[in-house]
């Protein structure tokens, strides 16, 4: 191109170009090559990555809005007619033209190596870029992602060979007459563009027919094009077959034989299925001229998002892969289980791409996930494309579930950031986490890495705190760190605590909250487990326990009153108190918490309340003080004692209503305990979780709209009880709140009535999740 001329495109001269999508993997390498032939390139993106924006600058591409003298506009496939660029550029009357259709613009006057397939291209184009480049062989190329040594994504020759990915997505295959083509695979994909298998392959097909020499094709595509005349089939073992005509053109077949042993050995780290993407790439080289030789791979840097191991820490190997289609996937799984460490579990967190795909092929991503140990899912990327019925994310975890109802998985929509925090919390020494798809989820994978490396700093924290107090304490208490707190639960769900303490009396007591005040810690109270949700990814913060038996004392004082210690279980006070016909305390019974609890919460049943029966509660201060307090003197009322919101129940004195026979005391606890039984479910639940309205039930109100039933992974509300939320099995915290959500959002639209949890939310605030 002559110094000041402009290239015609299209038929029409254009040396402006502006690129919409410029953030994509389809757009940006090509707008690098459009500025490495001298053109004047722009680009634009909703959401450019700083580090791509970077990269595009050193490239010449300048980054910015629509230029006032731009000639002609290449957009992404992501880009809506109504972005704001396409619309003003459309106004202006300018050329329009797709990522596709501008490539095969570029590249139709030269020797075009096409790689293309539904999976794969990218890892097979730059393995014939790296072998090209290690032979000096002067080829141009436009690669489909990046390189992880920041090696250009596209670059001019100074011979007429270009490398290429073609996309068939949009249907842009059919412009492309290559001189060689690779095809890596053929599973069917975009079922927006191909409504059967056959319309691709037909597509692929007429393209094998236009290509003017050689066709590598992959031994996983169909029979009928591997016959194509002057095939050459490739696999994973690194070998090769011709067509069923028995020829390949040019002595093909011997230059192959025994090339190619070496491939295998340098990829088999990266996975066995790229053996095969290797040897396409071996044999393109080859036929290109390259002369074979046993290290044309050995300086392969890989490609950003395929298999990139983005951090080693703390003994867990966290990687991401642009895997998108279920076959890729299951591949992808398959390798990476190889590679787990001894007790390392394979943890995968996924993002669908695009509504259509997702639609389709839900039940075989569901399959493909099933080789994991964890899943957590995340909403489906869209790419500018509508949302289809079957096509979300939610349809993908009814499929695990139902596929795979042993494999722990996660799926909370809109909520991703909470999800991937309790992830960081759950990970252990071993695990490989995979952050799998073709969105954004490289970004959150490096916003979540951020928070595993605060875990790691904190857990460091904790441990000096916990071994500063460890010789403070009586050998008696109990200190730990990370204790899972699921099983310490009636509902069991939930995390660990960072710290977990069960002083052996008040002396220790005392030092764990000084100790904490000091740290800056917060505590929190764990008695019986219930009427409390613990989040997924724990709690942050020194859990205190009054578990120790000398919390749980009952002693009948001489006036006939009790004196009951605060870790003293319900179940067992009406146990004791019915043996010493104490009567007053059996509505209490079946109420699966402690004394303590029941004193914070004011809890009650059957017509009663625990400050129904209370004459003193003894209290700790956060600061350690001790104060003995009567119960005229408390503020208390419907789930609330205000005194014990920042102060922690010791023990209470209690008055029962009479001194009868024992057995009248039992029979009426025996009533309410059938009763109980017959009105609440039986399955682990946290309690009521709602408060009733003034004047109104909220479990009635639940029952009303229908909700009974709805299920959320294994939470479900309980077809017994609208206000209970039970566990079927192995439910999880973010499954608890997202059918708390669905609860409130549906009552609020049917009754006009903002129900609010009465359960608490270990360590959190219902404000920042509701």
């Amino acid at each position: 191109m002559r110094p000041g001329s402009a290239p015609f495109f299209f038929g029409k001269p254009a040396r402006r170009i502006h690129c919409l999508g410029a953030g994509g993997m389809g757009v940006a390498p090509l707008a690098v090559y459009l500025a490495r032939m001298g053109l004047e390139v722009s680009g634009e993106d909703d959401s450019l990555p700083p580090e791509l924006a970077a990269m595009l600058g050193r490239e010449g591409v300048a980054v910015g809005p629509l230029p006032s003298d731009c000639d002609l506009v290449v957009f992404s496939s992501a880009i809506p007619p109504s972005h704001p660029s396409y619309a003003a550029a459309a106004a202006r009357g300018l050329p329009l033209a797709r990522r596709g259709d501008m490539l095969a613009e570029v590249v139709k006057d030269s020797r075009l190596v096409a790689v293309c397939g539904a999976h794969g291209k990218t890892t097979t184009a730059a393995m014939l870029i790296t072998a090209l480049r290690r032979a000096n062989f002067p080829a141009g190329y436009v690669l489909g992602g990046l390189f992880r040594d920041d090696s250009p994504p596209a670059r001019t020759g100074s011979s007429d060979w270009v490398v290429a990915e073609i996309d068939e997505s949009d249907g842009t295959i059919d412009r492309f007459a290559p001189e060689i083509t690779v095809a890596v695979n053929l599973d069917w994909d975009h079922t927006d563009h191909y409504r059967r298998p056959d319309d691709m392959a037909a597509a692929f097909a007429a393209l094998f027919g236009r290509t003017r020499g050689t066709v590598l094709v992959s031994d996983a595509c169909p029979l009928s094009l591997r016959l194509a005349p002057g095939a050459a089939v490739f696999g994973r073992s690194g070998s090769f077959s011709g067509a069923v005509s028995g020829e390949i053109p040019g002595g093909f077949r011997l230059a192959l034989g025994g090339r190619f042993a070496k491939a295998e050995v340098l990829v088999r780290a990266l996975g066995d299925f790229n053996v095969a993407n290797a040897t396409a790439a071996l044999a393109a080289a080859q036929l290109m001229g390259v002369a074979p030789a046993p290290r044309l791979l050995a300086d392969y840097p890989g490609v950003r998002r395929r298999q990139a191991v983005l951090a080693e820490e703390g003994g867990i190997t966290v990687l991401e892969d642009y895997a998108h289609h279920p076959a890729e996937i299951r591949a992808l799984l398959a390798s990476l289980r190889l590679r787990l460490r001894p007790g390392g579990r394979l943890v995968v967190v996924f993002q669908p791409h695009r509504h259509s795909r997702t639609a389709q092929f839900k039940a075989e991503f569901a399959a493909a996930l099933s080789l994991a140990d964890c899943v957590h899912l995340l909403d489906v990327y869209s790419a500018g494309e509508a949302p289809v019925a079957g096509g979300t994310t939610a349809d993908v975890y009814a499929e695990i579930r139902r596929g795979s109802p042993k494999l722990r998985v996660d799926y909370l929509p809109g909520h991703g950031p909470e999800s991937l925090s309790a992830l960081a919390m759950s990970v252990r020494s071993g695990d490989l986490v995979a952050f799998v798809g073709a969105g954004d989820i490289d970004q959150k994978a490096r916003a979540w890495l951020g928070k595993l490396r605060d875990r790691a700093e904190a857990a460091r924290r904790w441990d000096e705190f916990a071994a500063a107090l460890r010789p403070r304490l009586d050998p008696k208490t109990r200190l730990s760190r990370e204790e899972p707190l699921d099983r310490k639960t009636t509902i069991r769900i939930g995390g660990a605590a960072r710290a977990y303490a069960e002083p052996a009396g008040e002396g220790d007591l005392r030092i764990l909250l000084e100790a904490a005040a000091l740290a800056g810690i917060e505590v929190f109270l764990l008695g019986r487990g219930s009427n409390l949700i613990v989040p997924d990814e724990g709690v942050d913060g020194l859990v205190i326990s009054l578990a120790p038996q000398a919390w749980s004392g009952f002693e009948a004082l001489p006036d006939g009153r009790v004196r009951v210690g605060a870790g003293l279980r319900l179940k067992n006070l009406c146990g004791l108190a019915s043996a010493a016909g104490l009567a007053g305390f059996e509505f209490l019974e079946g109420i699966p918490g402690s004394v303590g609890g029941a004193l914070r919460m004011n809890a009650g049943a059957m017509g009663g309340w625990i400050f129904d029966v209370v004459d003193e509660v003894r209290l700790m201060t956060r600061t350690g003080e001790i104060a003995t307090v009567p119960r005229a003197a408390m503020h208390v009322d419907y789930r609330h004692c205000a005194e014990l919101q920042d102060a922690i129940a010791l023990g209470a004195v209690l008055r029962p209503r009479s001194v009868v026979d024992p057995d009248s005391v039992g029979r009426q606890t025996d009533v309410y305990r059938r009763k109980r039984h017959e009105t609440q479910p039986r399955e682990p639940s946290a309690g009521c979780i709602f408060k009733n309205p003034p004047g109104g039930s909220a479990g009635r109100m639940i029952d009303e709209c229908g909700l009974k039933g709805e299920r959320v992974g294994d939470a479900e509300v309980s077809p017994v009880h609208g206000n209970f939320i039970v566990n079927r099995g192995n439910a999880t915290s973010a499954e608890v709140l997202e059918l708390v959500r669905r609860i409130r959002a549906r009552v609020r639209q049917v009754k006009g009535v903002d129900l609010e949890p009465e359960v608490l939310l270990y360590g959190r605030d219902w404000r920042d999740v509701l």
